[in-house]
């Protein structure tokens, strides 16, 4: 049965290697162009990794991230998008019709303790591949990187112009142009969590209405 449209969307196949709230920090920044985002739900338990939930303040803000984001390449993985199955405890609360569960506390102590237990029994081999195992990257990927590669770009374009682009994200650096290789650019940020949200953000950006920038890790 198909889910409703609804405020949450579910997210998944995400890079897994972000811990949580740079992971939170990414994905409000990739889908609050959308509309307000009221909560970004997002947990590193074994089983809930590479997932997480995006709640917005109306029902269209949702749709439109859904259908504008579905297989955007964050990290240079597809990501997956769905409505969530449930309301959210942040919809509900807005709506005025949250009320508290009681029983959660217990409920949730008590998945803690059987988590903390399985942590300390050797883990049982994951469906299809072992939970240590990372998804190859497509031929010709360069992993994470600080340094971000970007090509496409108008013969015009100046280091300057790219800078304005790029300082909007936390860490930018610097812009670096090739000499007698005008299209693309180096664009340097303090860390690759940095330079991976600014690839999220600025990827396919349209600097002319046939150039849209290529963006992707630079190869060390």
């Amino acid at each position: 049965m198909d889910i409703p449209p609804n405020q949450t969307i579910y997210v998944h196949n995400l890079y897994e290697k972000l811990n949580k709230q740079e992971l939170k920090k990414c994905l409000h920044a990739m889908f609050s162009q959308f509309g307000r985002i009221v909560d970004v739900v997002a947990l590193k338990t074994y089983r809930l990794r590479g997932q997480a939930w995006v709640v917005f303040a109306d029902v269209g803000a949702a749709t439109s991230a859904l259908r504008s984001m579905q297989g955007f390449p964050f990290f240079e993985k597809p990501i997956r998008i769905e409505y969530a199955r449930g309301k959210s405890d942040a919809v509900a609360k807005l709506e005025g019709t949250y009320k508290p569960d009681k029983d959660r506390g217990r409920k949730n102590a008590a998945a803690r303790e059987s988590l903390k237990a399985k942590r300390t029994a050797p883990a049982p081999a994951a469906a299809g591949a072992p939970a240590h195992a990372r998804a190859p990257a497509p031929d010709g990927a360069a992993p994470p990187n600080k340094i971000l590669f970007v090509q496409n770009l108008p013969e015009a374009t100046t280091d300057a112009m790219l800078g304005m682009l790029f300082q909007q994200f936390p860490g930018f650096r610097e812009v670096r142009m090739i000499e007698g290789r005008p299209g693309i650019a180096f664009v340097e940020f303090e860390n690759e969590m940095q330079s991976g949200v600014a690839m999220s953000g600025l990827q396919g950006f349209k600097v002319t209405p046939t150039n849209a920038m290529a963006i992707s890790f630079a190869k060390s």
